[in-house]
């Protein structure tokens, strides 16, 4: 139930170029008790002080001149974004209340004026008025504890990524500067490819998880300062099915895209990479745009088999190939896009490198 006295100080506003319309309706309302009564002769005034009083109930004239009740309801559309239209028209011709209606008003009343005719319906729709409002209240509070509890449900998925990363980490001591650029080049990059803003946010998160499988690899084989032998290199290629295995019972679409890129980002293009061998868009989209990420990272970062090479160097060999890397190993889509952007990497290198 509403309250009598919110509806008694609901604000009203009285539309009607004739003076005695006005004078009558507002003395009826004021001997009935309602306390926030206002009127205008000019309708073109009307969504402008609609806009900024938003008031609960507008008595609009349907006959005026310059411009009439439609013409006003149109205006106050645009106002009022959920469509409900707080107006009773006032009218004396039966045809023009069915138009009304379809047009969005509430309700009408007729001239001449009758006093508990007026009352009723001015009483009617205020409650109508006053309870949508309590129940876009009541909408908007539980939005807000949906997006608080949304909010807490993402910042457990995130404790969860940045604890296994943490790990990682502690496996390897450069490993931290080179999570938060491969983080910061893929938000990059996939926004640059024109991906939607959710799949952006998941991959921002999701992929500092794509080496987390180096956990299960044995120092001697992951800190080795020389080149690995052809059953090390096996053992290491485990990483990415180990990565895969550990993230692949999650449920947050954090997890399940880490889990993707774990599993595929040594993936090729022209199907040379491990450890399936998939070729071309087998792949999935979001270790494809980390491979030339990790590509470039790796290149220019220090590592106990290699020193780091500069920007310059490190494009030639992702454009032109060095034996090891080849153009060929990226989707030709997403390493356009790198090339062509290519300097918005060396920048965030050079911000997250001690």
């Amino acid at each position: 139930m509403i309250d009598p006295s919110a509806i008694l100080n609901a604000g009203i506003l009285i539309v009607d170029d004739l003076e005695v319309n006005v004078t009558l309706l507002t003395r009826m309302l004021g001997s009935a008790g309602y306390r926030s009564v206002t009127s205008t002769m000019d309708p073109c005034t009307v969504c402008a002080l609609h806009a900024q009083h938003r008031y609960d109930l507008i008595l609009l004239d349907l006959l005026m001149p310059e411009m009439d009740g439609f013409q006003v309801m149109e205006g106050l559309k645009a106002i009022e974004p959920d469509g409900y239209l707080p107006v009773l028209v006032i009218s004396a011709q039966p045809g023009q209340k069915l138009l009304a209606l379809k047009a969005g008003a509430r309700d009408f009343v007729s001239k001449p004026f009758e006093l508990p005719e007026v009352l009723a319906r001015v009483r009617n729709l205020l409650e109508v008025r006053l309870l949508h409002n309590e129940l876009h209240q009541c909408n908007d509070a539980l939005e807000q504890r949906v997006l608080e509890r949304t909010s807490a449900l993402q910042d457990s998925y995130l404790e969860t990524i940045f604890t296994m990363t943490r790990a990682a980490e502690h496996k390897d001591e450069d490993l931290g500067s080179h999570v938060q650029r491969i983080s910061a080049f893929s938000r990059v990059l996939a926004g640059l490819l024109g991906l939607d803003s959710g799949f952006v946010d998941t991959i921002f998160f999701a992929s500092p998880m794509h080496d987390i499988g180096k956990i299960g690899i044995p120092d001697r084989v992951l800190l080795k300062p020389g080149a690995l032998t052809p059953d090390e290199w096996e053992i290491m290629r485990q990483h990415t099915t180990m990565g895969a295995r550990i993230l692949g019972n999650g449920t947050s679409p954090y997890l399940k895209m880490g889990a993707e890129i774990a599993l595929s980002h040594h993936e090729r293009w022209d199907g040379g990479g491990y450890p399936q061998g998939l070729r071309g868009e087998a792949i999935p989209l979001a270790a494809r745009i980390m491979n030339i990420c990790d590509i470039y990272d790796a290149l220019r970062s220090r590592r106990p088999y290699k020193p780091p090479l500069d920007h310059r160097q490190t494009m030639d060999i992702i454009t032109h190939g060095d034996g090891r890397t080849a153009p060929a190993h990226f989707d030709p889509a997403i390493l356009a896009t790198f090339l062509e952007h290519h300097a918005r990497f060396r920048d965030i290198f050079e911000e997250y490198t001690a």
